[in-house]
């Protein structure tokens, strides 16, 4: 009897110091051992041994299914659509400190960064996103170009392509999904300490877990504070951030979701965007390493606040209803500086200057879907009926400061002192509407064929206001009409082709200052896609698509002749996009792909920018994520990442372009434990080679106009990232 209770303690001994999957997931293995007592025969006493390791550290980079909005969640072999995810252990292990860190890993995703790489506006397939069409957290529409933190986040799931039969009125853009970090089933507290760069101390506190009989309530509180140099000396950041996220089951079928958050982000002494005329030859990127590109009076404060809820309830395991809505206040106080260049040989002239527009920010978004799965004789359906939309008010302050600095050359910056200027007074410059009702069935028929139809109607409308509150100009358009329909062919379990036609719509320009009809709003944009595409899994463990694509979108300009600005042109992009995420080995993991593409403006009605390549779109782009746990010294893995990017077109007449460029990161990470407690140390290096490059480069309008000017921001360089994470 004395063996069998000290096997029962060295079996209970198990639960502190076992270890061998990820601390974010609960009860992964059970294991059950006879203890025999005095009053009783033996019996099975189970002993639940929760195995685990630091957050991540599987490296586990492939995601096996896709939340499709009013789909629901599906197996991206049931996905008619090209959808690539990044995953909390990506986020994990690359050290992510703000949302557009995500793009680099996604072979069709670029951003086009406004002067910093938190408020960037997100491109796919060579289009670009709207402000808050094409974004979205947990399904609900959210400001795109307002800075949100990583470690609020789970994933990012980019669905390439249209999918406005799905989404609602949007630019051909793709959907880009934002996953919030939820509660978790197993009580975990997880402190991460590190710093950035020169020195950017931070802390992040994340606590997690469910409480009540049989867990009924789920909370989770995650807190974030950094504050230090950034990667620049005479540069200063700051973030804060509190988020909770609370899961209220009312019952085994009907969970509430609540989140919300506050999110702060303010910088000084970082360099802004680099614009010039399409007479300039666009000059070498600049060093950002080097002191005074930026200057200590210059920068921006920033302030996301986010509420929403869900409520979630399965009438059975066929039919459930999805009811959710968002509120957001985005603010920015922007004090910048620019830089305009004056000629080939990289001379620019510095302003600094308090931004006159876009200075607040107030979105409400909202969805509602009712699932259901039934059979029709041999057919299998699955349907949705279902509507979601938003609506958005930008504020603009009524006057603001400004002030020329002097000239530099990009090979010689310099300190330039002056006030630092500021905006007043608030008026509502616009405001945007969009609601969506859709109907949508997926019938499978037999074991390999599937057709899949979405049918969406949009009620749209935009108003603009002048200084006084008078509306200069306005529209509205209701329903408008996107289909989609996909078919699928299933050639086995592991197998599947495709192909998806579908049209869209998005809000139609408004007519620039110098147009004969100035400020009026153009009727709604359809956009065209076809695609064909194939999906593949390896051996279970690696996950492999392709998909090849043509999309049109129409776009406006104004008539050389008429002087009218109306919808005359047409963007087509072509291309083909492979995606690769998963095990290539036992230790090795992979997440990347590459894109080719082929974007080109139509009839400008001007020749020199006629059937010209779309500005900053570049014909190659790739991404490799590699991460390989040594099997020779237990808990240590080593990763790298690859990026290139193709040389693209820097104006409109395409007589300049950005060089193409290739930027290596590092990282290495070692777990261990600390008194039965998983502790993990990572280190990484960015940009290791200091490479100089622009890693962005945009038109002032998309529309393809002769008098678009330029913008190109240089890419960051090498910069150094440490943390020392503790799971309890």
């Amino acid at each position: 009897m004395k063996r069998q209770v000290s096997a029962c303690l060295v079996a209970k001994s198990l639960l502190f110091t076992f270890s061998a999957s990820a601390a974010d997931t609960a009860d992964k293995r059970n294991a059950s051992k006879p203890v025999a007592t005095t009053h009783e025969a033996a019996r099975p006493e189970h002993i639940t041994v929760h195995s685990r390791n630091g957050t991540g550290t599987v490296a586990d980079y492939r995601t096996k299914t896709a939340v499709l909005g009013p789909l629901g969640e599906r197996s991206l072999l049931d996905t008619p659509f090209s959808v690539m995810t990044v995953n909390h252990d990506v986020i994990t292990n690359q050290q992510a400190r703000n949302i557009n860190d995500l793009a680099q890993y996604m072979p069709s995703v670029q951003l086009e960064q406004r002067g910093d790489p938190n408020t960037s506006r997100p491109q796919s397939r060579g289009f670009e996103a709207d402000v808050i069409a094409n974004s979205r957290i947990d399904g609900l529409n959210m400001v795109t170009t307002t800075p949100y933190a990583a470690e609020q986040f789970d994933s990012l799931q980019v669905l390439n392509g249209l999918s406005g039969a799905l989404y609602g009125p949007q630019n051909p853009a793709g959907t880009f999904d934002y996953t919030l970090k939820r509660p978790t089933d197993r009580r975990t507290e997880r402190f991460v300490v590190g710093v950035d760069s020169i020195g950017a101390p931070m802390e992040n506190a994340d606590f997690s877990g469910r409480v009540g009989r049989h867990g009924w309530f789920g909370y989770r509180l995650n807190l974030l504070h950094q504050q230090g140099t950034g990667y620049v000396q005479g540069s200063h950041l700051r973030r804060d951030m509190v988020s909770g996220d609370f899961d209220i089951h009312l019952s085994p079928n009907t969970v509430i979701q609540i989140d919300a958050s506050q999110y702060s982000y303010s910088v000084r002494g970082l360099p802004g965007a680099f614009s010039y005329s399409t007479s300039i030859q666009l000059p070498q990127a600049p060093d950002l390493s080097r002191e005074h590109y930026g200057q200590p009076q210059a920068g921006y404060n920033a302030e996301t606040n986010t509420a929403l809820a869900k409520i979630i309830h399965h009438f059975n395991d066929n039919w459930s209803l999805t009811l959710g809505g968002l509120y957001q206040n985005a603010y920015r106080d922007v004090f910048t500086t620019a830089n305009q260049l004056l000629d080939s040989a990289g001379n620019y002239r510095q302003t600094i200057a308090a931004a006159a527009t876009a200075k607040n920010f107030k979105v409400g978004s909202n969805l509602a879907y009712l699932n259901g799965t039934f059979h029709t004789w041999m057919l299998k359906h699955q349907i949705v009926v279902g509507t979601n939309g938003y609506t958005m008010g930008n504020y603009n302050p009524t006057s603001a400061q400004s002030y020329v600095l002097g000239t530099a050359q990009l090979g010689n910056p310099k300190a330039f002192s002056s006030p630092q200027p500021y905006s007043s007074g608030t008026y509502k410059s616009a405001d945007t509407a969009s609601q969506t009702l859709l109907v949508g069935d997926t019938i499978s028929l037999g074991r390999h064929w599937a057709i899949m139809g979405t049918l969406g109607w949009g009620w749209m409308s935009a108003n603009n206001y002048g200084k006084s509150g008078v509306k200069t100009s306005s529209y509205s358009r209701s329903a408008a009409f996107s289909p989609m329909t996909s078919l699928m062919y299933k050639v086995n379990d592991t197998q599947t082709a495709y192909f998806t036609w579908g049209r869209s719509l998005q809000t139609g320009p408004t007519a620039p200052a110098g147009a004969a009809n100035v400020n009026e709003v153009l009727a709604p944009l359809r956009s065209e896609e076809y695609e064909v595409g194939y999906k593949m899994l390896v051996a279970d463990r690696i996950q492999l698509n392709v998909a090849g694509f043509r999309m049109t979108r129409p776009f406006g300009y104004t008539d050389p002749v008429t002087n009218v600005f109306g919808t005359f042109g047409t963007q087509r992009n072509y291309g083909v996009e492979f995606q690769a995420s998963g095990n290539l080995t036992k230790n090795l993991t992979v997440l990347g792909g590459m894109t080719w593409l082929d974007a080109q403006l139509g009839s400008t009605g001007v020749a020199k920018t006629s059937y010209k390549q779309v500005v900053g779109v570049p014909p190659l782009m790739a991404n490799a994520l590699l991460d390989y746990r040594l099997p020779f010294l237990k808990g240590t893995a080593v990763n790298a990442n690859v990026h290139y990017m193709g040389r693209r077109a820097a104006n409109v007449y395409n007589t300049t372009f950005a060089p193409s460029y290739v930027t290596l990161d590092l990282g290495a990470r070692y777990a261990t434990h600390a008194y039965g407690q998983p502790l993990v140390f990572r280190f990484g290096v960015e940009n290791v080679t200091n490479q100089s490059y622009w890693a962005s480069v945009y038109p002032s309008s998309i529309n393809g106009g002769g008098t678009a000017s330029n913008s190109a921001v240089a890419g960051l360089p090498r910069t150094y990232h440490f943390t020392m994470e503790l799971d309890l």
